[in-house]
């Protein structure tokens, strides 16, 4: 049986419901194109991050940055979804800078020498992209005095609103999504700057799937964006499309994190 596993954003109920629906339809249309073993669900038992080199892995989503460190080569590019929330530039996104809603901070400048929160150190969107831009304001390698690790974007906006820590980088879909679903968590919080953009959260199968694998699993995603009984989930989702992307396209996210890994330093 094949592994499916996405779960990147699925923290809200309406997002986990849309998902499975949007499963529901890729796994029709693959059957179709003869595809078999495919799970009638999600797998909900193996870590996300587990799945991304499981030989048996059949489509997942992974997060930009560790793409282009640890996965290139490892695994095969899908395609990478169009989100139509504030932030999102076609297959890009960025992420926004968070404080207290009733701190005095106010610019990315006033953020140096405060503590950071980042929910892991491998997150394009909670930490490359943050580091990014906060490089052009460093001071002989340093620019916050502390940094802590959450563990996710949730807990990251928790940490600023509780003022565990001042700051924070959100990306702009997990933004949406709790501005949505979860609003009450947002409250206490506000925006004072947005990160440069980079290329989103890739879609990935295995690293030995065959070019009829990708084929297949793209033209699904293109139906699942067409029919029109799906108009609700892909609006749960925020979902308007879905690009093919290349390795390459990626790559900026490594001199992004070159550039900008002195400024982090706690």
């Amino acid at each position: 049986m094949h592994l499916v596993s996405i779960a990147m954003y699925v923290t809200a109920r309406p997002l986990a419901d849309a998902t499975a629906e949007f499963w529901s339809f890729l796994r029709h249309e693959l059957l179709q194109a003869g595809l078999t073993d495919l799970p009638e669900k999600l797998d909900q038992a193996v870590p996300y991050d587990e799945a991304w080199l499981r030989p048996d892995l059949l489509l997942s989503q992974t997060c930009g940055y560790p793409f282009a460190t640890r996965l290139r080569g490892r695994v095969r590019l899908v395609a990478t979804p169009v989100y139509d929330h504030p932030g999102c530039d076609g297959p890009l996104m960025r992420s926004f800078v968070i404080v207290r809603k009733n701190s005095s901070l106010r610019s990315l400048e006033d953020l140096r020498g405060t503590m950071a929160a980042i929910n892991s150190p491998d997150s394009n969107s909670g930490s490359n992209l943050f580091r990014a831009a906060v490089a052009p304001l460093s001071q002989g390698g340093r620019f916050f005095d502390r940094i802590i690790e959450t563990g996710s974007h949730g807990n990251s906006i928790a940490a600023v609103a509780e003022g565990r820590a001042d700051s924070a980088a959100i990306d702009c879909v997990t933004y949406a999504n709790i501005r949505r679903f979860d609003s009450d968590h947002v409250q206490e919080v506000r925006i004072i700057a947005e990160t440069p953009k980079g290329p989103g959260l890739p879609f990935i199968t295995s690293g030995d799937a065959s070019d009829d694998r990708a084929f297949l699993l793209r033209r699904a995603l293109r139906a699942a964006i067409k029919e029109p009984s799906l108009a609700a989930m892909r609006a749960t989702l925020g979902l308007v499309d879905f690009s093919v992307l290349s390795e390459a396209d990626y790559e900026p996210l490594l001199s992004l994190a070159g550039d900008a890994l002195p400024p982090l330093k706690a």
